[in-house]
């Protein structure tokens, strides 16, 4: 059986979906201690890596999404799939789940 190798520019997301490299979660606490990963909250802020095309709409016509590649967003606590390539974090999920874009 061949072998998939499945990195960030190889992942084209569907529809309305997007791609996001969710951000380090925090180490310590505002009061300074130390996290073990187990304590760690999931974050809820990431960048786009990748968008969809759009959704169809009842004309079949393709609604462009209003995130870009490179946007930092805040999303749902428990929305999208989990995805871990090289290393890195990924969440995708669908540009409904996205509640804010971050300056």
């Amino acid at each position: 059986m061949a072998a998939l190798t499945i990195n960030v520019s190889t992942v084209n997301p569907l529809g309305d979906r997007v791609f996001v490299k969710v951000s380090a979660s925090e180490e310590k606490t505002a009061g300074g201690i130390l996290l073990p990963d187990t304590a760690k909250e999931k974050p809820q802020i990431g960048e786009i890596a990748a968008v969809g095309p759009g959704k169809l709409n009842d004309k079949g016509e393709r609604t462009a999404l209003e995130v870009k590649v490179g946007d930092k967003v805040l999303y749902s606590k428990y929305a999208g799939t989990d995805i871990k390539l090289n290393g890195e974090d990924y969440v995708l999920l669908s540009e409904k789940d996205i509640l804010a874009a971050v300056a």
